[in-house]
């Protein structure tokens, strides 16, 4: 049965709300603000700004949280700013003492936030985080154990994986990209002519239409042969090298790159980079250069071989991390391709400076069991999972195959992670445009993820 309600809101003023004298203290978001130590890094924070000079800045919680609460949500820049206006308990998290119905920075201060909070500072807040945590959780069972049995054994799991992040770029191919770069080269010299005060008689013809359509004449097919493919490259490699010979023409006679703006004269480098990678790889019919660059836009990332079923090779970040009880941190990133083997050790010594104790096994895949990690382990009395090196034995007992089993199994947790990070949070795309706040986006992820499991801990 429905009934109309007899009291329809007729204006704003009718609505009513609750008068409280104070926020909920079992509310998420003032759970959580307990949990992150914001005045321990309050002062590394502060070092980036002049004690004397300038606008007075936005205080590090503020700076932090409003990213935490961009990557929890799910939200865009203003969307997050939306959130933050309509919500006292966003506001709180943030570190403001009154409400109010308008937005604390404007949208724009995200980008600033991401460039002066490093992912070092991040990882070193990720790490604290979770360490007092542990330590209240743990406080009672710690009293009654003694000190130096703690430091003698080995206790506990770390396990160790890398993934990749991808950047929120096309899927790149050569013949797309010198396209790209010729259009670019057009634009750049439409400007240093029309900037010219002494124009030369002829505009320099670059033939653009006709370059449009030979690209597109390959690019719209389903299916071209490599003979086709190859005499398409040729033909935009010529294009761009005739727009640069134009391009230092003009400047012979006059012109001036100062005309150029930054994005121009940036792309204008990484133009010529991109000119020069292909050319080499067509006259050497190669498939593969070092630093290879793969988008305009974005020319520090790197394509990363990743050998997996549904894609062979991913766009953006490599990275390296670990899992200690659940809680996963962010021990290496980089653009470039690299042997996450290499950072076993260094991973190793991070849990313990966390725990103050080695593990008891290092669970990780094929790639980090080469014979020096194995040595290294043995010497500090770690079992580094899976089967040793060399031909496997004829005859393997029950006990070795349950073993190898819950290794996998263990193995299983970090995974998970990085499934979370890439489907409840953003890190299957990081749509951040520049190195740095692309890695500071990537570490807040971290962060959020083992920020939710304390929340879940203490809740």
């Amino acid at each position: 049965m429905y009934r109309k309600n007899q009291q329809e809101l007729t204006s704003l003023d009718s609505f009513k709300l609750p008068l409280a004298e104070k926020l909920s203290e079992d509310n998420r978001w003032v759970i959580m603000a307990k949990l992150i130590p914001w005045d321990e890094f309050e002062q590394e924070y502060a070092q980036n700004f002049s004690q004397e000079m300038g606008a007075p800045a936005k205080s590090f919680r503020m700076a932090l949280g409003a990213l935490i609460i961009k990557e929890k949500l799910g939200t865009s820049d203003r969307e997050t700013l939306e959130q933050i206006k309509e919500n006292p308990y966003l506001q709180y998290f943030l570190g403001m003492s009154n409400y109010t119905n308008e937005e604390p920075f404007d949208a724009s201060m995200f980008v600033h936030f991401r460039q002066r909070i490093n992912p070092d500072l991040i990882d070193e807040i990720n790490r604290k985080m979770v360490k007092n945590q542990s330590e209240n959780i743990s406080n009672e069972l710690a009293k009654k154990k003694d000190e130096k049995e703690n430091e003698e054994n080995n206790k506990g799991q770390l396990i160790l994986d890398a993934t990749c992040a991808p950047a929120d770029i096309t899927y790149p191919n050569d013949l797309g990209l010198l396209n790209e770069a010729r259009e670019q080269l057009e634009e750049i010299l439409d400007t240093l002519y029309e900037s010219m005060k002494e124009k030369p008689k002829k505009k320099p013809r670059t033939n653009r239409n006709v370059a449009r359509k030979e690209f597109l004449k390959v690019a719209k097919k389903r299916r071209v042969s490599k003979k086709e493919r190859r005499k398409a490259i040729k033909k935009q490699l010529q294009y761009i090298k005739k727009n640069i010979l134009y391009i230092e023409k003009l400047i012979a006679q006059g012109a001036c790159l100062e005309v150029l703006s930054k994005k121009q004269y940036k792309m204008l480098l990484v133009v010529n980079e991109v000119y020069r990678q292909q050319l080499w790889m067509y006259e050497n019919k190669k498939n593969s250069i070092e630093n290879r660059i793969v988008s305009l836009s974005q020319p520090h990332i790197r394509p990363i071989v990743r050998g997996k079923a549904r894609v062979s090779v991913e766009f953006g970040a490599k990275l390296s991390a670990s899992n200690v009880n659940g809680y996963v941190f962010l021990d290496r990133l980089s653009w470039d391709n690299f042997n996450e083997s290499g950072d076993l050790k260094a991973q190793v010594e991070k849990y313990k400076g966390l725990t103050g104790y080695y593990p008891e096994s290092v669970h990780a895949d094929k790639i980090y069991r080469t014979k020096k990690n194995r040595e290294w382990c043995k010497e500090r009395g770690i079992r580094l999972s899976g089967t040793p090196l060399g031909r496997p034995p004829l005859n393997v007992s029950k006990e070795d195959k349950k073993q190898a089993r819950l290794d996998e199994n263990v193995r299983n947790c970090i995974e998970g992670k990085f499934g979370e990070g890439k489907r409840r949070y953003s890190l299957n795309k990081i749509m951040t445009k520049l190195p740095n706040t692309s890695e500071t986006s990537i570490a807040i992820i971290f962060l959020v993820m083992n920020l939710s499991k304390l929340f879940r801990q203490v809740s």
